[in-house]
């Protein structure tokens, strides 16, 4: 999973180093992109459902859907997560998405859509490994996104079956 760093306040660079990726156990990476502080609640949140259902990835993602959902409290959080372990990445929304990603290529930000683009047009060529395609793809939205920068923060599972599952949060 590689994320950028910078943040954003309306049309204005604020910070260009932020950590938009953490590691939640040693098996689990989750990356957000939306509000710096509805992000962190929602990682608090996530790291709970983990103890709840340790080793469950999908269970602990749609617990949390669920929660940001009806829960009066947490529906106003604005933020988008991507919560990746070693067999399966989930993209969690508060719209009560909790959507299992089936090709490989997922991305999250400003930057998404030119990222996941990118990653997907990067999939056919040979001798890119995932870290490679997903490095290459945050460079091509950051060149075409204002609000997706050059610093980049890396994180990466081994993979079980295909060495071709990169994962791009901005």
């Amino acid at each position: 999973m590689i994320g950028d760093g910078q943040i954003s306040l309306g049309h204005t660079v604020f910070k260009t180093n932020a950590r938009k990726i953490r590691r939640i156990q040693d098996n689990v990476i989750c990356g957000f992109a939306g509000s710096a502080a509805d992000c962190l609640a929602l990682l608090e949140l996530l790291e709970k459902e983990f103890e709840k259902h340790p080793g469950q990835t999908l269970r602990a993602c749609l617990s949390l859907a669920k929660q940001w959902r009806t829960n009066k409290i947490h529906q106003t959080l604005q933020a988008d997560m991507l919560v990746s372990d070693k067999e399966i990445t989930c993209l969690v929304d508060g719209s009560g998405n909790c959507i299992e990603i089936e090709s490989g290529v997922v991305a999250i930000g400003s930057g998404g859509l030119y990222a996941q683009s990118a990653a997907t047009a990067l999939l056919d060529v040979h001798n890119m490994d995932a870290e490679q395609i997903a490095r290459k793809a945050m460079n091509i939205a950051a060149d075409l996104c204002v609000y997706t920068n050059h610093t980049h923060m890396v994180e990466v599972l081994d993979s079980i079956e295909s060495p071709y599952q990169p994962i791009i949060q901005d």
